[in-house]
């Protein structure tokens, strides 16, 4: 029989799946066929409770959670740990070593990759695809049916450490590219593509592609996608 961890007696876990060492603290709720993997965690307390802490146990450190909660058919693979206060939608899936800080929200569907850092208060829409060691502050906001290229950072402090925070928005069915740069306080239109490797220091407007450091606007997005139809034309014809 596999070990479960530590399990509150406040928790709802429903008909989840639970293999290896797992941690669920307090009155979290995790989802019908939902799979949590070794060495996940669930309901980690937010650092101005962990002050709090004394010296008890997993029991203790339970009492301090407010929980999260997981929706149904989600996977959080080995080492994902999501804070009190998060909410994760339906079918969620996370790579290896996923922390997805306090206060956060998750859309459904959407796909979040190993390694990645949600930093808490980070909001992320439905069917977003977010590829590995992306970092996303607190006052992010995401649009639905967003791609995230691997090593993605968004920035919320344009002179740090200031203590002045401005989160980045991005809209719907946005593309950014590997490696791309966000300055903190700017606004990304739906549609809008970032190349790899560029430094956005300005807003975005929708449906418009931007290249380079600092990025300046280059085409639209429907001439991206005819650039990207045609190279993948190009690359079946050649076979």
């Amino acid at each position: 029989m596999l070990d479960l961890g530590f399990i509150s007696g406040s928790a709802k876990l429903r008909k989840a799946l639970i293999l290896g060492e797992v941690i669920v603290l307090g009155p979290s709720i995790v989802g019908d066929n939902t799979i949590l993997d070794s060495w996940t965690i669930i309901g980690y307390p937010s650092r101005s409770k962990l002050l709090r802490f004394g010296r008890g146990g997993l029991e203790e450190l339970s009492k301090l959670s407010e929980g999260a909660k997981i929706g149904p058919n989600c996977i959080l693979r080995s080492g994902t740990v999501v804070y009190e206060g998060s909410k994760i939608g339906t079918g969620v899936e996370t790579g290896h070593n996923v922390l997805i800080r306090e206060g956060s929200k998750v859309g459904d569907f959407t796909r979040i990759g190993t390694d990645t850092i949600v930093d808490g208060k980070v909001v992320i829409g439905s069917k977003v695809s977010i590829q590995s060691s992306v970092y996303l502050p607190p006052g992010t906001e995401i649009g639905n049916g967003t791609f995230l290229g691997p090593y993605v950072v968004i920035t919320n402090d344009k002179y740090p450490p200031s203590g002045k925070l401005e989160g980045v928005k991005i809209g719907r069915n946005c593309v950014i590219g590997a490696g791309a740069v966000l300055v903190a306080g700017i606004e990304v239109g739906d549609n809008a593509v970032i190349a790899a490797g560029a430094v956005v220091t300005r807003d975005v407007p929708e449906g418009t592609v931007v290249v380079g450091i600092p990025a300046k606007p280059r085409f639209t997005r429907e001439e991206y996608e005819n650039r990207k139809l045609r190279c993948h034309h190009g690359r079946k014809t050649a076979r």
